[in-house]
């Protein structure tokens, strides 16, 4: 459940010093389950960003990191992370994984190490020492169906999602935004993580007036709807939208079964900001051409350890109450373009994209 790649990240001509000159980094990524389709990336870019943030270190130490699987039940997951803390083996913890593992971790890390939650989220994360990098329904969500109904005249949707906190919180919002923009739920379905039988939900869909699906899936889950949806039939006829869709799930879905879907995010692979440019060139230089796709999920782990390197500087320390005055206000130039914290989270721009093929098409930043 749980690899060190401190040897690995040591500076060439260096030993390991004492931990005192160490920063220690839990970094919790789904290496197994619907969502282990991004650990690969996950870790991978996780290196990359080390390699940047060990050239100079952070308050003078190096920056070592711990892989804690978040793909392991919730509550292993925050057992595994408070023996870490209890064993002085963490300093600070940040990592794309879903909501159910954040509402396990966040109590053990409250008050007592910094957590930089990196994933795509319901909203609402108020606990001490906790801190959000993700996109939330309010910036993603809404603009974008606000667009599909101007640009698209899309008013009628099938709301599908994977039967956890963050698909059944994020459709209680939708519903808000849904009176507010003139928009029609006209059905709604939960699936258990890790289906594999789409049949029913799909006829649901057929059988509807709706003229779009929106999907709250992870992973593999969305990889299995788009290749059920797509042999229904039904990718021509009807448009699907989706907050957490990435390279890695696109290609596994294929292009036949992509057609006519759209995706907001805070980052894609094809966006062409100097820093993003900047991180694929760095990244592909340590990894060569055929590493694990670049991704919004994977460039979220490198903002989050970013994230806690910039925080940390800023701070002084990296204990939670000299982090907690330092963070609001923090701004800095990333992948995503020009970020900045509001109190505990991330503020930062969102864009629209359709799937082309294997890769996206930013149309629009929202």
């Amino acid at each position: 459940m749980l690899r060190s790649f401190a040897a690995r990240f040591t500076p060439k001509g260096e030993s390991m010093r004492s931990t005192a000159d160490v920063a220690r980094i839990g970094l919790i990524v789904p290496l197994q389950g619907p969502a282990g389709i991004f650990g690969p990336s996950c870790e991978a870019v996780a290196a990359t960003a080390l390699a940047a943030i060990n050239g100079t270190g952070v308050l003078g130490r190096q920056v070592t990191v711990e892989v804690v699987d978040g793909g392991a039940r919730p509550e292993r997951v925050g057992a595994e992370v408070g023996r870490l803390i209890a064993a002085g083996r963490i300093d600070a913890v940040t990592g794309w994984h879903i909501s159910a593992v954040r509402h396990a971790v966040a109590p053990v890390t409250a008050g007592r190490i910094p957590y930089v939650y990196t994933s795509l989220y319901e909203g609402g994360e108020r606990r001490p020492g906790v801190f959000c990098s993700g996109e939330t329904p309010a910036r993603q969500i809404a603009p974008a169906l606000r667009w599909l109904r101007d640009v698209c005249g899309l008013r009628r949707w099938f709301v599908v999602g994977d039967d956890y906190v963050w698909p059944r919180a994020s459709v209680d919002v939708t519903r808000v935004f849904a009176r507010e923009l003139g928009l029609e739920l006209t059905g709604t379905a939960y699936v258990p993580l890790g289906t594999e039988q789409y049949g029913a939900v799909v006829d649901r869909i057929r059988d509807s007036d709706a003229q779009g699906v929106l999907l709250y899936l992870v992973g593999q889950d969305a990889v299995g709807f788009n290749r059920a949806f797509a042999r229904a039939g039904l990718q021509e006829r009807l448009v699907r939208f989706s907050p957490l869709m990435e390279e890695n799930m696109l290609l596994a879905s294929g292009a036949e079964a992509t057609r006519n879907l759209f995706v907001c995010a805070a980052y894609f692979r094809s966006l062409a900001t100097s820093s993003a440019l900047d991180l694929t060139r760095a990244y592909v230089d340590q990894h060569g051409p055929d590493a694990p796709p670049l991704n919004n999920a994977a460039e979220s782990c490198y903002e989050g350890l970013m994230t806690l390197a910039a925080l940390a500087e800023r701070a002084g320390s990296l204990r939670v109450p000299d982090v907690l005055g330092a963070a609001d206000g923090l701004g800095y130039d990333g992948p995503r373009g020009p970020v900045s914290f509001a109190g505990n989270h991330l503020q930062q721009r969102v864009h629209l994209a359709v799937a082309d093929g294997y890769d996206f098409d930013v149309l629009a930043t929202l």
